[in-house]
């Protein structure tokens, strides 16, 4: 996958969720329909466009242990959000309205493990190892010093009022354009030898 197409398609597509996601509570709640599911695909997508993401960011920040470590966390991170937006996909398909959704969603964090590894924990890992990943490569001079006060504002955002996830999308989008743009010609050069 282009590099390039996925540091900015992936903080478009978390643009997208957090706009669907301020639509679909306009009526006072979330879920389930259409805005629920495709606000949820929108970032299950970006969630996948992360994966080549965090490879390259461990390329640029010199592929070194704590490079590896951190792609890794990040990687299993986002297989426990994904596992946690493919249950809200599947509870929101099954249940047939707003209020039948919280006790299908009780049954499903009642199984033991799931609450830790699809809820409270793993899903840091995604967020910490971003973090990691860009203030290593900032470390490096790969990117430049403002890249992971960006980051960091997005990730905290959503901390503050979810609401926010869309201002969050646009300091990540920001902060992905240059090294969009630094793809770029790697990626012709590729093309062009190919």
């Amino acid at each position: 996958m282009n590099p390039r197409f996925a540091f900015i398609a992936a903080p478009l597509l978390v643009l997208a969720y957090g706009v669907i996601r301020i639509l679909d509570g306009l009526d006072g709640s979330r879920g389930p329909g259409i805005a629920w599911t495709t606000g949820h695909l929108a970032f299950i997508a970006a969630l996948v466009l992360f994966v080549p993401i965090f490879w390259r960011l461990r390329q640029m920040a010199g592929g070194t242990t704590l490079a590896t470590v951190s792609a890794v966390a990040g990687t299993a991170g986002i297989v426990t959000l994904l596992a946690q937006f493919g249950i809200d996909v599947v509870i929101g398909f099954m249940a047939a309205d707003h209020d039948a959704m919280g006790p299908l969603f009780d049954q499903v964090q009642a199984v033991p493990g799931v609450q830790l590894a699809v809820y409270d924990a793993g899903p840091y890992l995604f967020y910490v190892a971003q973090l990691a990943l860009v203030i290593h490569a900032a470390v490096r001079k790969e990117v430049k010093a403002w890249t992971p006060v960006l980051v960091l504002i997005d990730l905290m955002l959503p901390l503050i009022d979810k609401d926010l996830i869309p201002v969050g999308a646009v300091f990540l989008l920001v902060s992905f354009w240059p090294l969009a743009r630094r793809e770029a010609p790697a990626a012709r050069h590729a093309l062009v030898h190919a």
